[in-house]
C-alpha cells in the first residue's frame, strides 16, 4: 500500500500536464541513420529508444507497444520503471530495449511491420514509430519493395536507429531520442543524466540538429531520470501564438480544462484505490482459505492437536514457519494456481514410483490435464521469482505450486512435455535414428530462441546456469523447450564461490573464477550442439566432448568436412534422410565459436539464432508442424 500514493500522485501530475499539451504538425524527418562503428566487435549490443506513448493513439498499453517493436511487455516495463500491467497516458516516456546490430554498414534494430490500408513509409516512421526511424532509410533496407505501391499485408522492415557504446565514451548504453521543438542539449542532458559535451561528441553541434531527427544520448544508468521523473511533453510556448489570439476567453477555457482534468484525475485515483482494496481483499481471502486447508491437513495427518506443554510449543513453531512461508509466496497468489497437497497426492498415486518421470519430477493427472510436478525442499523462492518474469514458447511454462509447510516441501507444477528430454532421444540408440538432421537443426534453433529471450528480454537478465541436453524437453511436435530454472540467476556479471553445474557443460571462467554471465549459457549451448551433431555424451569415460572440437578444425589439409562426417552421429546416416553437409559444417562452426575459452569472443544468442535461421533456410520444405509423434515415433504428418 505504501507504494500506491506516489503512483497516484504521478498520475495526477501527468494528467495535469496533458491538459496543457497540444498536438503539433510533424515535418518530414530527414535522419539518415547511423553508420556502423569501425570497431565491429561492439555489435550486437543492448541499446534503447525513448518512445512516447500515444505517438500512435491506438497504442496506449505496454502489450501493444511491445508488439509494435517486437519486444516483450515485461522487458519494456522493466526498462521503463513500470509494472507489466501499468496503464499508459499519451506522452508518457517509455524506454524500449533494442538489440542493436550492424547490417550493410547501418546500425539499427530491425522491426517487422505489416502494412495496413493507408500506410506509407513516411506515415509509419513518423506516426507509429515516433520518428525513431525515417522513410529514406526504410527504402534502403527494403530494396525489393516499391514505396509507392505497397500491398496491404506485406511485411516491411523498419530500422529503429541505434548505436553501441565504445570504450571511448564509457557509457552504460546509448538511447535513441527524437529531437523535439523546444529541446536543447542542456535540457536533454538534464533529463537523461548526462552532459552537453557527451551529446556534442556523439551528434555534433546542437545547431546542426533539426527537429524530429534522432540524436544519440549516452546514459550511465537504466532507467535514466527522464523515466523515473515521469516527464511528459511540455506545452508549446505562447510566444509562437499571435497576441490577438490570446484572450480572456481562452484563459477561461484553460481554467475549465484544469477543473475537468482535476475531476478526471481524482476519478482515476479513486478507481485505483478501489482496485487496490479489491486486490488486498482477494489476497486476504486466499490466505484465509489456504490457512483453513492447512488446518484440515494438520488434523488429518497428525490426528488432531497434541497434549502437554511440549506439543503446544511445537505448534507455535509451526505457526511461525507458516507465516514466513505465506509472506514468501503472497506476491504470487494472484499469478499462479495454488494446489492442495491432497490434489497432488491423488494425481500421482501418492508420488508412487509409477508416476516418477526423472529425479524428483512426477507425472500427475488433475482435472483431465497432465502436469509435471517437481517436488523440492522449500528453496523454490528464487526459481519462482525467475519463472514469474519469463513467458516464451521455448520455455517450459509454470502452471502453479503447492506448499506443504509441515514437511518444509514445495511443489512446482509445470506443463507436461510429452516427449521427454533431448538427452533421452540422442543417447537411446533405439530412437536416435528417428531424430533426423532437420529435427535436430530445428531443436537447436528453438533452444537458441529460448536462451535469446531470457538473455535479452528480461531485466535484470536471466542466466540459466544449467543448460544441458537433459534440460531441453521436446513436445509432441518435437519442438524444444528449456526446463529446470533451479540454478538460474537473475542478473549477471556476478562472482560466486559456490560452483554448481554439470560436468562437461560448465564454462571455464565459471570453474576458475566463479564468473556468472550469459556467456556461460552460450558455452553450454555449444556443448549441446556437439551432442546434436555427434550423438555422444558431454562426458564419456572421462573424455570431455568439447575438447575434441579444435582437433577437428586445426589441421590445414582442407579435409574438415571429411573429419566432421567421420565424427558425426552414425544414426544420421541411416535411412533416406535429406541432409546437407554444408549445414552440419555451419553448425560445427557455430559450436566452435560458442566454445571459445575467452567469453568475450563467444557470440551472443542473438548472433547464434540469426546464423542458425540462415542454416535453417537450407531446408525450405521444413514445416513447423511437419513432425508429429505417435507411439513414441516421429512420423510424417
Amino acid at each position: 500500500m505504501h507504494h500506491f500514493v506516489p503512483t497516484t500522485i504521478s498520475l495526477l501530475v501527468i494528467s495535469l500536464h496533458l491538459l496543457r499539451t497540444s498536438s503539433q504538425a510533424t515535418p518530414p524527418p530527414t535522419s539518415n541513420g547511423y553508420n556502423c562503428s569501425s570497431d565491429r566487435s561492439i555489435y550486437p549490443c543492448q541499446a534503447y529508444a525513448l518512445y512516447r506513448a500515444g505517438a500512435d493513439p491506438t497504442l496506449l498499453d505496454l502489450a501493444s507497444v511491445g508488439d509494435l517493436f517486437g519486444v516483450s511487455r515485461l522487458s519494456l516495463a522493466r526498462a521503463s520503471n513500470l509494472t507489466a500491467t501499468s496503464p499508459l497516458v499519451p506522452g508518457q516516456p517509455l524506454l524500449v530495449p533494442l538489440t542493436c546490430a550492424c547490417s550493410s554498414n547501418l546500425s539499427y534494430f530491425p522491426v517487422s511491420y505489416r502494412i495496413a490500408p493507408g500506410d506509407t513509409y513516411y506515415l509509419v516512421s513518423s506516426k507509429n514509430f515516433g520518428n525513431l526511424t525515417s522513410y529514406p532509410v526504410v527504402e534502403v533496407v527494403n530494396p525489393s519493395l516499391v514505396p509507392t505501391n505497397l500491398s496491404v499485408g506485406v511485411d516491411v522492415v523498419f530500422p529503429i536507429f541505434c548505436q553501441c557504446p565504445t570504450t571511448k565514451n564509457g557509457s552504460l548504453a546509448i538511447v535513441t531520442y527524437s529531437f523535439q521543438v523546444g529541446d536543447t542539449f542542456a535540457s536533454i542532458a538534464s533529463e537523461f543524466g548526462t552532459d552537453v559535451q557527451s551529446l556534442v561528441s556523439l551528434n555534433g553541434k546542437e545547431a546542426s540538429v533539426q527537429a524530429y531527427t534522432t540524436i544519440l544520448v549516452p546514459v550511465s544508468r537504466i532507467p535514466p531520470p527522464v523515466i523515473t521523473r515521469a516527464v511528459v511533453p511540455q506545452p508549446p510556448s505562447t510566444a509562437s501564438v499571435p497576441p490577438s489570439t490570446v484572450s480572456a476567453e481562452s484563459g477561461n477555457g484553460r481554467r475549465k480544462g484544469v477543473v475537468v482534468g482535476l475531476a478526471v484525475a481524482l476519478g482515476i485515483i479513486g478507481l485505483l484505490w478501489l482496485v487496490s482494496l479489491l486486490g488486498l481483499l482477494l489476497v486476504w481471502r486466499r490466505r484465509r482459505r489456504w490457512e483453513e486447508e492447512r488446518g484440515k491437513r494438520s488434523n488429518k495427518y497428525r490426528g488432531g492437536g497434541g497434549g502437554g506443554g511440549g506439543g503446544g510449543e511445537r505448534r507455535f513453531e509451526r505457526s511461525t514457519s507458516d507465516d514466513k512461508l505465506m509472506a514468501d509466496i503472497s506476491e504470487w497468489l494472484d499469478k499462479y494456481k495454488v494446489y492442495r497437497i491432497e490434489e497432488l497426492m491423488e494425481a500421482t498415486g501418492g508420488f508412487s514410483e509409477g508416476s516418477l518421470i526423472q529425479g524428483s519430477v512426477y507425472k500427475g493427472l488433475m482435472d483431465g490435464e497432465v502436469y509435471a510436478i517437481k517436488k523440492m525442499k522449500w528453496n523454490a523462492r528464487d526459481e519462482l521469482k525467475i519463472l514469474q518474469k519469463v513467458n516464451h514458447t521455448n520455455l517450459v511454462k509454470l502452471e502453479g505450486f503447492c506448499i506443504e509447510p509441515d514437511a518444509g516441501t514445495c511443489y512446482l507444477i509445470y506443463e507436461y512435455i510429452e516427449n521427454g528430454s533431448l538427452h533421452s532421444w540422442l543417447h537411446d540408440r533405439g530412437r536416435a535414428h528417428k531424430l533426423d538432421w532437420r529435427a535436430r537443426l530445428r531443436i537447436a534453433l528453438d533452444l537458441a530462441h529460448g536462451l535469446q529471450y531470457i538473455h535479452e528480454h528480461t531485466w535484470p537478465r536471466v542466466v540459466h546456469k544449467d543448460i544441458k541436453s537433459s534440460n531441453v524437453l521436446l513436445d509432441s511436435k518435437m519442438r524444444a523447450k528449456v526446463a529446470n530454472f533451479g540454478l538460474a540467476k537473475s542478473g549477471c556479471n556476478a562472482v560466486t564461490t559456490h560452483i554448481v553445474g554439470t560436468q562437461g557443460y560448465v564454462a571455464p571462467e565459471y570453474l576458475v573464477d566463479g564468473l556468472v554471465t550469459t556467456k556461460m549459457d552460450v558455452f553450454a549451448y555449444g556443448v549441446v550442439l556437439l551432442e546434436l551433431v555427434s550423438g555422444r555424451e558431454a562426458v564419456s569415460e572421462g573424455e570431455i566432448l568439447w575438447m575434441e572440437v579444435e582437433g577437428i578444425f586445426e589441421n590445414k589439409d582442407g579435409r574438415v568436412e571429411g573429419r566432421i562426417m567421420a565424427w558425426m552421429d552414425k544414426a544420421l546416416m541411416m535411412g533416406e534422410q535429406s541432409m546437407s553437409m554444408d549445414s552440419v559444417v555451419n553448425v560445427m562452426h557455430i559450436a566452435r565459436a560458442c566454445l571459445q575459452k575467452d567469453p568475450a569472443k563467444r557470440p551472443s544468442m542473438v548472433d547464434v539464432a540469426y546464423t542458425l535461421s540462415k542454416a535453417d533456410e537450407l531446408f525450405s520444405d521444413f514445416s513447423e508442424d511437419g513432425l508429429m509423434v505417435g507411439s513414441g515415433d516421429i512420423v510424417a504428418r
